[in-house]
């Protein structure tokens, strides 16, 4: 599947909801099915600067691509990385640093999110594609 095939997955998803508390409880169920991050990755590196929450992301480098692991001290937060996950792991480096993230604001993310969980938001997304970006560097030496 494409990140563009992801992309407009979750946002058939959302669009099951109009209410946002139902999508509150849908970013809680998807943060709670998040495969579960190896207590060894909740460390220094892995957290991720810029989140009000305690956010860590791991990154591995398998055949080519990018998978992604992640935890969360905050329900909706993980969840957030829940969505950011299932759009962009398993994808080149090359393929995430030329996303166009453009399901956050169809779904309405943005617009529902505190300032700092926003700032969060960004946060998690500009880790991610420092990965990428050291990945793709690796793959170029």
């Amino acid at each position: 599947m494409t990140i563009k095939e992801a992309q407009d997955e979750v946002i058939e998803e959302f669009s099951d909801f109009t209410d946002w508390m139902d999508k509150y409880q849908m970013l809680i169920d998807l943060g709670n099915d998040l495969e579960v991050l190896d207590e060894k990755y909740k460390n220094d590196t892995n957290l991720i600067d810029g989140c009000q929450s305690r956010v860590w992301v791991q990154c591995d480098y398998e055949d080519g691509k990018l998978v992604f692991t992640a935890d969360s001290d905050a329900l909706i937060v993980k969840g957030i990385i829940a969505l950011l996950i299932q759009v962009l792991s398993g994808h080149t480096p090359t393929e995430i640093l030329d996303a166009d993230l453009y399901f956050i604001d169809k779904i309405g993310l943005r617009d529902h999110l505190s300032p700092t969980r926003s700032n969060g938001l960004l946060a998690m997304i500009k880790q991610i594609k420092a990965y990428a970006l050291a990945y793709k560097a690796k793959e170029e030496a």
